[in-house]
């Protein structure tokens, strides 16, 4: 029968240690110790070097579209399957990746910015409206004035993003960087222990 100090909790499922194999354990350990080191260097180059991160998912991007629109150019064209319509429509949307891509590539710094711009007005314009949705409903909200400050709170957060883009876009860049670093140190720790009650339980 297995403990509550015996359950783990793994990504969005709960693992029991004490009904898995010496073999599991050690898979879910490496999982956790691989996961948790990816999510601590990724972190570690956003939170400390926003700039060059942006830059190499801007050049993963441009390559993902043109990979994609060479993919999708290439339904278009070699599909026998579909109607006409939809031959035309892939070709085009293949197209267009394949320039998006290119023009991404040729000039990353310009790219990067504008993508940073982009992701600052979107999530500008978001948190505005989950204000509003905030303050509208409120008044059914079990703490009202803990809703109402979420609401202002969003809302002012919002529009400083939308009149500031690309500022609010590193800030932001820079608290997810923090985040993965807070995430990989937590699942390497759990890679270290991970299974210990267990293996000590087969070894008695």
């Amino acid at each position: 029968m297995s403990t509550p100090q015996s359950n783990m909790g793994f990504a969005a499922f709960t693992l029991d240690s004490a009904e898995l194999s010496k073999s599991a354990i050690n898979t879910v350990r490496t999982t956790l110790g691989i996961t948790g080191a990816v999510a601590l260097i990724v972190g570690i180059l956003i939170t400390f070097w926003p700039k060059n991160s942006l830059l190499v998912i801007t050049v993963i991007l441009g390559i993902y579209f043109i990979i994609a629109g060479l993919a999708y150019a290439g339904l278009g064209i070699f599909s026998r399957g579909i109607s006409g319509g939809a031959r035309t429509l892939d070709i085009i949307l293949g197209i267009l990746f394949v320039i998006g891509g290119i023009l991404a590539l040729a000039n990353v710094q310009a790219a990067a910015e504008l993508l940073a711009v982009f992701f600052g007005l979107l999530i500008g314009i978001l948190w505005i409206v989950e204000g509003v949705v905030a303050l509208v409903q409120s008044g059914d909200a079990p703490s009202r004035g803990w809703a109402i400050f979420f609401g202002i709170l969003s809302i002012v957060a919002g529009i400083v993003l939308l009149f500031s883009p690309l500022w609010g876009t590193v800030v932001l860049f820079i608290i997810a960087g923090i985040g993965l670093i807070v995430l990989g140190i937590v699942q390497i720790v759990r890679a270290f222990t991970f299974g210990r009650g267990a293996s000590a339980a087969a070894a008695a």
